[in-house]
C-alpha cells in the first residue's frame, strides 16, 4: 500500500517543473483546435486566445522559449513578437472594428502576471462601453461571442 507521503511527491511539491506546468507549453504539446485555443504558429512564436478574456478577440502572443521576460528572448522571437502583434492587429480590426487596443505584458508576479515564468504580450480589442456594471459590481464578463466561435472566425480569416 501506498502511502500519502513519500520523498518523490515531496520534492514534486517542493519543485514542480515550471515547463511541464506551463499553460502555454501545455497547449503547445497539444494539436491546433478549440480545446487549446492556439489559432497560429509561426517559427519563434503562436497566438493563442485568451480563455478568460476581457473583450472579445483578446489574444496572446507567446514566444515558445520558456522565459519569464522580454529581454531573455533572442533577438528573432522578440522581432516576431511584435510583427505577430501588428498582424493580429490587422486581423481584429478587420474582423471584429474595434474603436482600439490595449495591448502589453505584465512581467513578473507584482506587476500582476498570472504566468509569470513564461512572458507573453495581450492584444485586446476594445470598444466605448465595453466595461460596465457587470464587470464592475457583478464581477462577471459579458462577451457576445463564445470562445469557440472566435477560434474559428480567426482561423478562417488566417486561412484566407
Amino acid at each position: 500500500m501506498e502511502t500519502l507521503w513519500s520523498p518523490w511527491r515531496m520534492k514534486y511539491m517542493m519543485n514542480p517543473d515550471p515547463v511541464q506546468d506551463c499553460i502555454f507549453c501545455k497547449a503547445l504539446r497539444e494539436e491546433d483546435g478549440p480545446e487549446n485555443l492556439i489559432v497560429l504558429r509561426r517559427n519563434h512564436a503562436f497566438v493563442i486566445l485568451n480563455r478568460y478574456p476581457y473583450t472579445t478577440g483578446h489574444i496572446m502572443v507567446v514566444p515558445y522559449a520558456h522565459v519569464d521576460s522580454i529581454e531573455a528572448l533572442t533577438p528573432e522571437a522578440r522581432a516576431e513578437l511584435m510583427d505577430l502583434m501588428a498582424e493580429m492587429m490587422v486581423l481584429l480590426r478587420d474582423l471584429y472594428q474595434p474603436q482600439a487596443f490595449n495591448i502589453g505584458a505584465n512581467i513578473g508576479k507584482a506587476a500582476g502576471a498570472g504566468v509569470a515564468g513564461h512572458v507573453h504580450m495581450h492584444v485586446v480589442p476594445r470598444w466605448s462601453g465595453d466595461t460596465n456594471f457587470m464587470s464592475t459590481i457583478g464581477e462577471t464578463r459579458v462577451l457576445p461571442e463564445e470562445l469557440e466561435v472566435t477560434y474559428r472566425r480567426i482561423r478562417e480569416r488566417l486561412a484566407r
